[in-house]
């Protein structure tokens, strides 16, 4: 999958400029986070970890993330009601779609989306404060 997001985010200075203390597993898990280009959940970032040190938890896993997404440094995005997934919260914004037969996580970015959004908004007299598209489909059969 491209990863549209342009630069890659040092979490362990976030962590360090709050205070966070940066143990060897949770380095680990940072270096993992910051080279991955896909939303992996905490089971797939536990695995990875895992592969290069065997004595970290999952615990580990889920307390390094929640840290992350408390301080704002990631997104948590639960598609489809699956497993939580997690992205870097720097960056363009960007929304998502999801193969509904592999779970991939394709980020795309529409110009045309954006002013829609606006446009229908203002109309019902609201600005936008936030907002997260989530696009689910299926790969068409071109062989057909």
């Amino acid at each position: 999958m491209k990863n549209i997001m342009n630069q890659k985010p040092d979490y362990e200075k976030e962590l360090r400029n709050a205070g966070i203390r940066i143990t060897r597993p949770r380095r680990i898990i940072l270096d993992i986070l910051t080279s991955t280009e896909d939303h992996p959940d905490a089971m797939k970032i536990f695995h990875r970890a895992s592969e290069i040190d065997d004595s970290i938890s999952l615990s580990t896993v889920y307390r390094t993330m929640n840290l992350l997404e408390e301080m704002g440094a990631i997104h948590r995005h639960a598609f489809s009601g699956g497993p939580s997934r997690f992205e870097q919260a720097h960056g363009e914004h960007h929304d998502h779609l999801i193969d509904i037969d592999t779970g991939a996580v394709i980020e795309f970015k529409s110009e045309k989306i954006e002013q829609l959004q606006e446009e229908i908004a203002r109309s019902l007299g609201y600005d936008i404060v936030h907002h997260r598209l989530e696009l689910y489909a299926r790969k068409i059969n071109r062989s057909s």
